[in-house]
């Protein structure tokens, strides 16, 4: 979702470290765009807006979002991609926002830079993060408890002999 950034100007970008680097090779995350949908037109503009984490995460980072609010981003990767970056919203309950690793509206999906074989550690990670009462906030489709994050872990590592 990194060509979305784009659209916040001003924002402080974060990234899991190594994010940057990957992220100057546009051609491949061009290419991606469009095999995932995303017209050629706007995949190249998207290329050219693409905004480049400044704040690169190598484990855990802690951003002030105002008042007493604090975000907890922590670098879970690898697994769906080598820069799998999750934030925790501490609160009642605590939401945990995990990009791509967790998937509800259907299978999960990968590209070329996913690590399969990490990824249930990777979600082992997600859930020690968010405990088992969080609210974890899918990249795709409808929130998810616990439960089902461990189920998609499961699932994961049956589908690549892992368990």
């Amino acid at each position: 979702h990194v060509f979305g950034a784009a659209a916040f100007a001003g924002a402080e970008v974060h990234g899991a470290v190594g994010l940057d680097t990957a992220l100057t090779r546009t051609g491949t995350l061009e290419s991606d765009a469009v095999r995932h949908g995303l017209g050629p037109r706007e995949a190249g503009e998207a290329a050219d807006a693409l905004v480049v984490p400044r704040h690169l995460v190598s484990g855990e980072a802690v951003v002030e979002l105002g008042g007493e609010r604090r975000a907890l981003l922590a670098n879970l990767g690898p697994g769906h991609t080598a820069h799998d970056l999750a934030v925790l919203v501490p609160g009642t309950p605590d939401v945990v926002f995990c990009g791509d690793l967790v998937e509800e509206s259907g299978e999960p999906q990968a590209g070329p830079d996913a690590l399969p074989a990490r990824w249930p550690e990777a979600l082992d990670r997600l859930l020690a993060l968010g405990g088992p009462d969080a609210v974890y906030v899918p990249g795709h489709g409808a929130v998810v408890d616990a439960a089902f994050v461990r189920a998609q872990r499961d699932e994961l590592a049956r589908r690549f002999a892992l368990s």
